[in-house]
C-alpha cells in the first residue's frame, strides 16, 4: 500500500514539474538588464537570431542565439553562465585578465572558443580541444579531461 501511494505521488510530482517547465521565445527587451548590457557590450556587432526563456519549476534561464551562430546563456538574474562561439574566439574583452594572460602564455597558438561557469569553477574551452578550469579568482586549477 505504501509503495503504491509513493509511486502515485512520484508520478503526480513529475507531471507537475513537467507542466511547470515552459520554454518560450521572447524579445531581447524582455531579458534582465544585466543580460541586455552584456549583449550590447560584447556582441553589439552581431544580430540576435532569437532569445529563449527556459523555465523549470522556480528556475529561469535565458539562451540568446546570434545570426553568427554564437550562443550566450544567462541565469534568471541576467548573470553570464556561458558563451559559446563555435570555432571562433570568444571576445577577449569579456574574459578576465588573468585568464587571457594564462592562455596566451601557456597556449600561444590557441584561443578560447567557449567560456562559462560550471558549478563553482570557470571553464575555458580552447580551439585545440583542451578544457581549462579556473577557480573563482580566475587562477588556473587543472585541465579537464
Amino acid at each position: 500500500m505504501k509503495k503504491n501511494l509513493f509511486a502515485t505521488l512520484l508520478v503526480a510530482l513529475s507531471m507537475c514539474m513537467s507542466a511547470c517547465a515552459k520554454d518560450q521565445v521572447i524579445t531581447v527587451n524582455q531579458l534582465p538588464a544585466e543580460a541586455k548590457t552584456f549583449i550590447q557590450t560584447y556582441f553589439a556587432s552581431d544580430s540576435v537570431s532569437f532569445v529563449m526563456q527556459e523555465r523549470e519549476g522556480l528556475t529561469t534561464e535565458y539562451e540568446v542565439r546570434f545570426v553568427s551562430g554564437d550562443k550566450v546563456e544567462f541565469d534568471g538574474k541576467g548573470a553570464l553562465k556561458k558563451v559559446d562561439c563555435g570555432q571562433r574566439a570568444v571576445p577577449m574583452a569579456l574574459l578576465p585578465e588573468a585568464v587571457r594572460t594564462y592562455v596566451s602564455k601557456q597556449y600561444p597558438n590557441a584561443f578560447i572558443t567557449e567560456w562559462g561557469k560550471d558549478d563553482r569553477r570557470w571553464k575555458a574551452e580552447l580551439n585545440n580541444g583542451l578544457e581549462l578550469e579556473f577557480n573563482s579568482k580566475y587562477e588556473f586549477v587543472r585541465i579537464d579531461d
